[in-house]
């Protein structure tokens, strides 16, 4: 990590090692596409073969209080963010133009802020990230992920209205 300064700003500079991403999505058995820019770390992961949709649910609708109740991550519907991380996550489309059910964007912010805390206070550092990373994907395959309002990111799992495959 490198501290980086433009005048009275300073930026935190995440150096991510590309490789241990990519094992940890094949750990996943995740296929995935990757690009590496200097400001973000760019992911689109599909789960090829499952049945279900990826658990991406609407923490709004009443019929998924089981699932809001285990959530660890957080998603603003509005701009994508996963609340208290560098993260962003965003919907994928199929040819159709339909949201597609088993597969996400992902994308790891590089530069952050130099007071850029997690939860607790803790520090960010890149094996802080790694490990975030790990969880949330474990999340979106196991115990879901909760979309917070807004029109930008859309629910793929749970109860909901253009909730889920289409028919």
């Amino acid at each position: 990590m490198q501290v980086l300064q433009a005048g009275s700003h300073k930026m935190l500079l995440l150096e991510l090692d590309v490789e241990i991403i990519e094992q940890m999505l094949k750990q996943l058995a995740l296929e995935f596409r990757l690009e590496n820019t200097k400001r973000a770390l760019k992911l689109e992961i599909t789960a090829p073969g499952r049945q279900s949709p990826l658990l991406l649910f609407d923490a709004g609708d009443p019929g998924n209080l089981g699932w809001f109740s285990r959530c660890q991550f957080y998603v603003d519907g509005r701009t994508g963010h996963v609340l208290q991380t560098p993260v962003t996550v965003g919907n994928t489309r199929d040819r159709g133009g339909h949201v597609a059910p088993n597969s996400l964007r992902l994308q790891i912010a590089k530069e952050l802020p130099e007071d850029f805390r997690l939860p607790g206070r803790q520090p960010i550092t890149e094996q802080v990230v790694y490990a975030i990373l790990f969880n949330l994907l474990n999340a979106v395959l196991q115990t879901g992920l909760a979309v917070c309002g807004g029109p930008v990111v859309r629910p793929l799992a749970g109860r909901g209205d253009g909730v889920g495959v289409r028919s």
